[in-house]
């Protein structure tokens, strides 16, 4: 199973999903969406623009359980 850290990496950095929302310029929904256990997937571009902006490597907000 892929676990997808978004809230983690938010609370490591003492972030809000408000300030990611205004950094991406993404919706506060499609932000939520990728905090939820059924996440089914992601963009790449996506994934690069969050990378970016909470300055992290994909490896920090993608974890895989075994």
């Amino acid at each position: 199973m892929i676990k997808f850290k978004l809230k983690e990496v938010l609370t490591e950095k003492q972030k809000s999903m408000y300030w990611l929302m205004q950094a991406t310029g993404k919706s506060f929904q499609s932000l939520t969406n990728l905090t939820k256990s059924d996440l089914s997937g992601i963009h790449f571009d996506t994934l690069e623009l969050l990378c970016n902006v909470l300055e992290v490597t994909p490896a920090e907000l993608i974890e895989l359980k075994i």
